[in-house]
């Protein structure tokens, strides 16, 4: 059993060289909705997009994870901690994903600024690994850059690039590391309301759509469904925030390999100036 779990992740490892290399949640369109949004917005939006940071007005960390197709060898983790600052706003983002024999990570840092009231922009540089036990290991850093303008108050438009330059793994090995394009856009007809959409292209792969929709129902629940279009894998989740407290359920359906479950859990600290004003 342990050879055929270490055969599958290799198979899907390099599967996966010809787009992005760390895995990214199945739901990922879920974590990163917010990221064209002013309302929206949350910790975990810089994993879409990270001049999303610069919206982000306290502290907040948070956590996310995903047991892939219901399998324990392909779990995800994901957690985020942004902080502003008045010289910007910072971010971190680790990422793990696989399990003892086989397993991927990265550590990426951002930074975001509001450059006046119509453009934010961000950057992240990662450092990216992935390890098998007794036979094979290698790294690379790269970086990845975003932009959003704010078109009107209820518009918002923005491109991301993850990997522009390209390049491999490490000096000697050919396996590559790729690149992918973005561009977002999001519609907010209320602030309890949000339309948001992606055209993502992967290098050396078919360009997909990623379109979902948020609604807050009351001030404490919301819901958001939509679908990934590269593997028609629809996804939905629901929310509810306590005080600084925010606790998602998440899922999405994959045709082929099934279901994948979510927990997101985001906790906001507000300094008593902001609760004041």
């Amino acid at each position: 059993m342990r050879k055929l779990y270490l055969l599958f992740s290799i198979i899907v490892f390099n599967s996966s060289l010809s787009g992005q290399s760390l895995r990214t949640p199945v739901a990922a369109s879920y974590i990163g909705l917010g990221a064209y949004s002013t309302h929206h917005v949350d910790g975990f939006s810089l994993t879409a997009n990270q001049a999303a940071l610069a919206q982000i007005k306290n502290p907040v960390t948070g956590v996310y994870g995903e047991n892939r197709f219901l399998l324990n060898a392909t779990n995800m983790y994901s957690a985020v901690f942004a902080v502003p600052t008045t010289q910007g706003n910072f971010g971190i983002q680790i990422d793990y994903f696989g399990f003892k024999d086989y397993n991927e990570s990265q550590i990426g840092l951002a930074y975001a600024r509001s450059l006046g009231n119509k453009l934010d922009l961000g950057i992240k540089f990662n450092y990216y690994s992935f390890r098998i036990p007794a036979y094979h290991g290698s790294s690379a850093v790269n970086f990845e850059i975003g932009a959003i303008a704010h078109l009107a108050d209820k518009l918002n438009a923005g491109i991301h690039f993850y990997n522009p330059v390209g390049g491999n793994l490490s000096k000697t090995s050919n396996e590559k590391l790729s690149s992918i394009y973005t561009f977002g856009i999001g519609y907010e007809p209320s602030e309890s309301f949000l339309v948001s959409a992606e055209i993502v292209k992967p290098e050396d792969l078919r360009v997909s759509i990623n379109a979902g929709v948020q609604y807050n129902f009351q001030k404490q629940f919301f819901v958001r469904v939509g679908v990934n279009s590269a593997n028609e894998s629809p996804y939905a989740g629901a929310g509810i925030s306590w005080k600084d407290i925010r606790l998602d359920v998440s899922a999405s359906y994959h045709p082929q390999l099934g279901l994948s479950p979510g927990l997101m859990l985001l906790v906001n600290f507000k300094s008593k100036e902001i609760e004041k004003k």
